[in-house]
């Protein structure tokens, strides 16, 4: 295994009807911060980069292009989520929870030994912070 591991090469994105007001609602409720915030004139978010310790995800707002139609927009479609590896789970589930995420699943101690929630924002993407945190560089656990 080597023994400097690079920069994270995926990143799970999100396309929103509202960024720019999802953006907040990320920082408030989870804990991101923002990286980069490109707008165009009339403020609709075309990206952004919200970091999460040394991860990131990239925001943006619904389009009628040929991505946003290869994605589609957020909902009920299924296969949007996202696992976030946190040293701190039950804080993150009290900030989520005030600020109004749908609780799918309260804290939960995994037989695996990682604690755990689940949570949709307000459009609908599932969310999973918990503590199991895969490193490249490690074995994965048998």
């Amino acid at each position: 295994m080597p023994e400097n591991i690079e920069a994270p090469r995926i990143y799970a994105t999100f396309r929103y009807n509202d960024a720019a007001k999802m953006i907040d609602w990320l920082v408030k409720a989870f804990g991101f911060t923002v990286h980069a915030r490109y707008a165009d004139a009339d403020g609709v978010i075309q990206h952004a980069q919200l970091a999460f310790g040394s991860s990131m995800i990239m925001v943006g707002n619904v389009r009628d292009d040929a991505y946003g139609r290869m994605v589609g927009g957020p909902g009920s479609q299924g296969g949007k989520s996202v696992y976030v590896a946190a040293d701190n789970p039950d804080e993150i589930y009290a900030r989520a929870k005030t600020a109004g995420a749908k609780i799918l699943e309260e804290p939960t101690n995994r037989d695996y030994g990682s604690r755990d929630f689940v949570c949709a924002d307000p459009e609908g993407n599932v969310w999973s912070f918990g503590t199991y945190w895969p490193k490249a560089n490690e074995p994965a656990m048998s």
